[in-house]
């Protein structure tokens, strides 16, 4: 039999777009299960429209400390941006586990391949995610990253994402990438058809995320 933490996994969007947040409901429906920990995804009101800027990043990190505060009843929670803004300021005031999703889709892909490639929602972004992947010790494993060089809506609901999407996963096989991560938990929405089209394994970092943390609710009894 299963034991199971009686708390929701809350998935929280750092940047104010509903889009983005409807997106992570559709892209973790699949990991709901019965008698399983329940999936809670919410929009923080206070977050700028898309995380984009480092002044973005740092702008989110109090109102997310205070939203991990108004939740004792959480399992565990999911910070969905891929800068992870806030991961340590949460996990120092949080009981639970708090998850970064970059950390979480970096860990995953370099469990599916050598040499994994990234693709940023924009070229400021590409310093941001580098400073975690030097204090994770992984750049060696990088084979690249490349921008769409899009906002955080248009990459949710943009008539030209896919494309892009395409072809910078194409530049980064190309580079030798054995799996890709979607750098922004924007593009959640495109990670099935995007693996398909390139033939490779496409991490979406929140699901990669979501089932860590179902790895440590859920354990199994005798």
């Amino acid at each position: 039999m299963t034991k199971t933490a009686t708390g929701p996994i809350v998935v929280i969007n750092p940047n104010s777009n509903t889009h983005v947040t409807d997106g992570l409901v559709d892209a973790l429906h699949g990991f709901e299960h019965a008698g399983g920990p329940k999936i809670e995804c919410l929009t923080l009101a206070e977050g700028p429209f898309g995380v984009q800027s480092q002044v973005d990043s740092d702008s989110v990190v109090m109102p997310l400390v205070e939203l991990v505060n108004e939740r004792p009843d959480a399992g565990a929670f999911v910070i969905a941006c891929y800068s992870d803004p806030g991961l340590d300021a949460c996990r120092s005031v949080s009981a639970v586990p708090v998850f970064g999703i970059q950390d979480s889709g970096v860990l995953t892909a370099m469990a599916r391949a050598d040499c994994f490639g990234v693709i940023a929602i924009a070229e400021a972004s590409i310093l941001r995610h580098r400073r975690t992947m030097a204090r994770m010790g992984v750049l060696d494993r990088l084979a690249g990253e490349i921008a769409l060089n899009m906002t955080v809506d248009e990459s949710a609901r943009g008539p030209e994402t896919f494309s892009k999407l395409v072809e910078t996963g194409n530049a980064l096989l190309e580079r030798g990438a054995g799996a890709i991560i979607l750098g922004c938990a924007g593009m959640a929405r495109h990670r099935t058809k995007l693996e398909s089209e390139i033939g490779i394994p496409v991490i979406d970092p929140t699901q990669a995320a979501v089932a860590m943390a179902f790895g440590t609710l859920v354990t199994a009894t005798g």
